[in-house]
Parts: structure tokens; sequence; C-alpha cells
């Protein structure tokens, strides 16, 4: 419960009681979906006022943490948390710091290799397996969607693969930013046959346990990619990454 010492260092009730109910969330591993107390147990288990335990939960929601449902019967409870959430978040800072574009696919040039690598290392069969189930979906689209769709999951896939948490969440924050930002945009139906045959290998690569050749084509891949949109659509790379 916060305390009045507490709340003069500085710190906001409503923030102490946010951080608060994630540490219970986190303690009782709820899952998605999971109603959390009622606000009158709340109330009573942080002694603070309604208006700032409302805050903290809004400050929740606002980072995806939490989805509150107005009404008889609603409530908050808890939400499914993903990169999204954390793309959206980032992206507010990346703007006030007026960061471009172009920085956004530089990081995803040092990060996705990488984690190419680290998928191989890990060598898990059972993900190996849906690689290449995917690889397989991106082989069969025709219609720019399903394409588009399937190109998406394979480097979602990929890291999610690394076996590293953090990086994952970073890594597919940056494609889930680079993803709406290219989204509207067109790209050569006739590039199509050279990405599938770029992603195969590079799945073949993890699946044998290769990480440099897994890391490698992967690099190559992305540098490929990178220059196909600053060639086609040169004003994207230098635009500040908005809050989104």
């Amino acid at each position: 419960m916060p305390t009045n010492s507490t709340v003069g260092r500085g710190e906001k009730v409503a923030s102490l009681v946010a951080r608060q109910i994630v540490r219970n969330i986190v303690d009782a591993d709820l899952t998605v979906g999971s109603p959390m107390e009622p606000e009158a147990v709340m109330l009573d288990r942080f002694g603070v006022s309604r208006a700032s335990l409302r805050e903290a939960l809004r400050i929740l929601e606002t980072h995806g943490l939490i989805t509150i449902k107005p009404g008889p019967g609603g409530g908050p409870s808890v939400a499914d948390v993903d990169s999204g959430d954390f793309a959206r978040m980032a992206t507010l800072f990346f703007q006030v710091l007026h960061v471009r574009f172009r920085e956004v696919v530089e990081a995803r040039l040092i990060i996705e290799p990488v984690m190419a690598g680290l998928a191989a290392t890990r060598h898990d069969p059972e993900l190996e397996d849906r690689l290449m189930e995917i690889v397989g979906r991106g082989d069969e689209a025709d219609a720019d969607g399903e394409w588009i769709a399937a190109s998406h999951e394979f480097h979602t896939m990929v890291l999610s693969m690394s076996g590293n948490s953090l990086l994952n969440l970073i890594g597919k924050a940056l494609k889930d930013i680079y993803t709406d930002r290219v989204a509207g945009l067109t790209f050569p139906a006739a590039d199509r046959q050279h990405v599938r045959k770029v992603h195969r290998e590079i799945a073949q690569a993890i699946a044998s346990g290769d990480a440099q050749v897994a890391e490698t084509l992967m690099r190559e891949h992305m540098i490929e990619y990178a220059s196909s949109v600053e060639e086609r659509h040169p004003g994207l790379m230098d635009e500040i990454v908005d809050w989104r």
C-alpha cells in the first residue's frame, strides 16, 4: 500500500498503485482475460481514493496491460500484451527524439540477422517445423494479401525462435513499426520468387543448426529489402517515426 513517505519522494499515488497491480498480476500468474479484483476490494487493499485507483487503471489500460469493460458485470481484466503495445509506446519516444524511419530499418538490419543465428543455435525441431510450414504457405501465396501475410509471418516466427524474450519483444516491435508504415506500399510481384527462395534457404539453415549461414542470409535479405524500400519510396526513409 502506498505510504505518505513514498508519495513525498515525488511519485504519484496512481503510479505506485499501478506498479503494485502489475506485481499482483505477475505474482498470481493471471492469464489473458482473467478478471481482476473488484474496485471495492482494490480500494481496501491499497487504501487510496477511488480517483487514484481509477487513474492507476487508466495508466495500465493506456499501456495495453489491461482492458476495462464498462457497465454492470464489467471491470478490468488482464489483456493480451504483445509487441504492438510495446511498439506504440516506443513510437511516442521515437517521435519526440526525432527518430527517422531509416534508423528503424538500420536497427532491424542489426537485430534480425543475430536472432536468426540464435534460432539456429537453439535448434528447436518443433519450431523449425512450424517455420517450414510458413515457408510453404509463402510458396503457395498468390494474392497480394496472402503473400504479405506469409512474409510477415515468416519474420515474426524467426524472431520468436531466438529463445531470448527481450530481443523477441524488441525485434517484433521494430517489425511492427516497420510493417505499419510500409503496409500500403506495393512491391513488384516479380520479386516474390526470389524472396521465397531466400526464405526457404534461411529456414533450412536454421533447421540444420548453421547459425553463421542463417545470420548471413538474413542480413543479406534485410539489406535487399531495405534497398528496395529506399529505391521505390525514398521519402519514407527520412520521415520521423510518429506516435501511432
